[in-house]
């Protein structure tokens, strides 16, 4: 179905096929594991397992994102039940564009209609629902976050990837808590991985200033690289994933990927059951993590307020 096709969770052995999913990824299948490890369990809680009773044909863009587009197109030329869009908005926009008629269930960290992929939160309309994670709209937070930490600073700076649909939204609504804050902010640009040290390097330069990285996926899969340049260039920094304190960098605070994920999944197999995704309302997620690592915070030579750590989701030692 280039629409959604009704399947039943037990009915495919009568069929002469199983259904098939389209998995268009933006990056790699090792960046990516996480994810899909949520995602396969949102499908099984919907009665669905891959190789079971459901096919998955998978399209990886590996990081570059302009890609996206021809393999969404693949998959749609190979009919496929439906087409899941996962990873940010660069990702379900490149899906929507495909096809006008293709069923497609998406997951993000952006405002899916101010970006235009549904006509609203509680009615999407058309063939095409899913999940944001809220990433982009917790931006602020970040910066609050950055200054609790260094409560002297007088300028801080941001790192936005200029190619990013959200960017430049994203940087609205920081720069107006800058001013709320009474903090300088300096935007730093970067959109590819080769760009990352100079940000770092110029930060380090600029002396005290700690570095918020805006949502965007092309970061959050590139945490460990970031971690690692926070602590040669002794940089605080804070991003939208646990992937990055995980690593070794200071502190995180965005949406549960793994909660979007799995509910990602979990709209896949409903819609495969036969629902309609004008019928299913985007889902916001409802848990919002803030994660620090008190290691990193040392080597930087830096203390979080008991305030910040009484709030984390996690405290890594």
């Amino acid at each position: 179905m280039a629409g959604a096709a009704t399947w039943t969770a037990d009915a495919y052995g009568q069929k002469s096929s199983m259904p098939a999913i389209g998995y268009l990824c933006p990056e790699s299948p090792e960046l990516f594991a996480s994810r899909l490890e949520a995602f396969r369990q949102g499908l099984a809680e919907a009665g669905f397992v891959e190789g079971r009773n459901v096919k998955i044909d998978f399209r990886w863009a590996n990081g570059q994102y302009s890609r996206l587009p021809a393999l969404a197109a693949e998959l749609v030329a190979r009919n496929v039940d439906i087409l899941v869009a996962p990873g940010g908005a660069p990702v379900a926009l490149a899906a929507k564009a495909a096809s006008p008629t293709q069923t497609i269930v998406f997951e993000m960290g952006g405002d899916p209609v101010q970006l235009h992929v549904v006509d609203s939160l509680p009615r999407p309309g058309g063939n095409i629902t899913g999940v944001s994670s809220l990433s982009v709209d917790v931006s602020p937070k970040r910066l609050e976050l950055m200054r609790d930490l260094l409560p002297t600073a007088t300028k801080l700076m941001v790192v936005a990837n200029p190619t990013s649909p959200t960017a430049e939204s994203q940087l609205q609504k920081l720069r107006a808590a800058a001013d709320t804050m009474r903090v300088q902010l300096e935007t730093l640009n970067a959109s590819k991985e080769d760009e990352f040290e100079s940000v770092f390097a110029a930060a380090a330069e600029d002396g005290a200033s700690g570095l918020v990285f805006t949502s965007d996926p092309y970061f959050a899969f590139r945490s460990s690289r970031l971690a690692a340049l926070a602590m040669k260039y002794r940089v605080p920094a804070i991003t939208q994933t646990r992937d990055f304190p995980t690593a070794g960098g200071l502190m995180s605070y965005g949406g549960d990927f793994m909660q979007s994920h799995r509910r990602a999944g979990i709209y896949a197999g409903r819609v495969l059951l036969g629902e309609k995704p004008s019928d299913l309302p985007v889902q916001l997620v409802t848990k919002v993590e803030l994660v620090i690592n008190l290691k990193a915070a040392k080597l930087l030579g830096y203390a979080f307020s008991s305030a910040i750590v009484a709030g984390a989701d996690e405290v890594i030692e």
